[in-house]
């Protein structure tokens, strides 16, 4: 495990500045659907003028690197494709260890994951009939039944099933929509099989990911839990989790062990700022800068802000960074407070029933799990 891990919220300097490539997950990170996410280019070229290289890495399958490439460039980050890393590439490069050189693979996913298909030297088939070795399944919003009844009929006489990842949604403008682990479960539950999946959180993908940046120190940076923070933890890789796509504060405020981040953003302003470290007391108090957290006996989460003056999220309030230096609050402090003695409850036994009805900024739409 990376020295560098620590425990969840343990506060670091400036990502840019302690790490040499960021990790950056794409779909709620850059952009969401086909609007930018606010701050995202900006932060970007910040962090690079400070000597940390981006790396854009994501689950989707679909595109080859050139046009990932191009529809960063659109949202204003200067993007090359081989700063690109795709699942599709994980699952390519991972069929490429296991079957000989030319050998046939059924391609059920778009022309990224046929392009990586290719590029690792083995032959892309579009049926059953070919008698692929091996079937690799990525996202495809145009995927058919007749496709998936290829890949089925492939699984059930003996093909090796790569799927790129198994994300069960994807981000869209109107919401989150079906992604590839929903249409993986199909051809699972037609032949009882279980594919061997490359994409995040598996530690193959993120192997992938060092590999082609040439990463020494990395961060991964992302939105959702279960992908991005999970490959941290399974990784022993510091994570850096932004609220802007699918991840809310509620839903971190229940998350387990492999789903806690090691920092916590808005967005990818984070990646400029130090981090300030969010301390539990042996009592379960949790404190942040300029705020206390606990459950009390009743199970309730309260929060209490220390020092004088000021009322709820407009103190000065900070804490030391790893430097030594006050981290003034970013508006998620009374969070990171509240994450860590919600957990310290949770791993305790004794789970926080309610929160608070006086609530600090940021917490407005904290609940505990039903």
């Amino acid at each position: 495990m990376d020295p560098a891990y620590g425990p969840p919220l343990s506060g670091t300097a400036a990502p840019a500045e302690r790490f040499d490539v960021a990790l950056l997950d794409l779909d709620g990170v850059i952009y969401r659907g086909d609007g930018a996410v606010p701050h995202a280019a900006e932060a970007i070229a910040a962090a690079g003028q400070r000597g940390m290289r981006s790396a854009y890495v994501t689950n989707n399958a679909l595109r080859t690197p050139e046009a990932v490439a191009a529809r960063l460039t659109a949202f204003g980050v200067p993007a090359r494709p081989d700063e690109v890393i795709t699942s599709a590439q994980a699952a390519a490069h991972v069929l490429a260890e296991r079957l000989p050189a030319g050998a046939a693979v059924l391609v059920v996913g778009g022309e990224g994951l046929r392009a990586a298909v290719a590029a690792e030297g083995l032959t892309p088939v579009t049926s059953a009939g070919d008698k692929p070795l091996a079937v690799v399944q990525g996202f495809d919003p145009e995927l058919t039944y007749q496709r998936l009844s290829e890949a089925a009929l492939a699984v059930r006489a003996g093909a090796l099933w790569v799927a790129s990842n198994a994300d069960l949604t994807v981000p869209t403008e109107r919401g989150l929509a079906p992604g590839n682990g929903a249409l993986v479960a199909m051809v699972r539950a037609a032949t009882g099989a279980e594919p061997l999946v490359t994409g995040k959180p598996e530690p193959v993908m993120h192997a992938e990911s060092v590999r082609r940046s040439g990463a020494r120190r990395p961060v991964i940076v992302g939105d959702r839990l279960d992908t991005d923070i999970e490959a941290g933890a399974r990784t022993g890789t510091p994570t850096l989790l932004v609220l802007t796509g699918v991840a809310t504060p509620a839903e971190l405020l229940a998350a387990g062990p492999p789903h806690r981040p090691t920092m916590l953003a808005d967005d990818l302003r984070g990646l400029l700022r130090p981090h300030p470290p969010a301390r539990l007391a042996p009592d379960g108090r949790a404190r942040c800068g300029a705020w206390e957290c606990q459950v009390d006996d009743a199970g309730t989460l309260r929060w209490h802000e220390r020092g004088a003056g000021g009322t709820h999220g407009e103190t000065e309030g900070g804490d030391e960074g790893a430097g030594g230096d006050r981290v003034p609050d970013d508006g998620l402090d009374a969070l990171r407070a509240a994450c860590l003695a919600a957990w310290a409850a949770f791993d305790a036994g004794r789970p926080p029933r309610r929160v608070a009805s006086d609530r600090p900024r940021g917490c407005a739409d904290l609940a505990v799990p039903a």
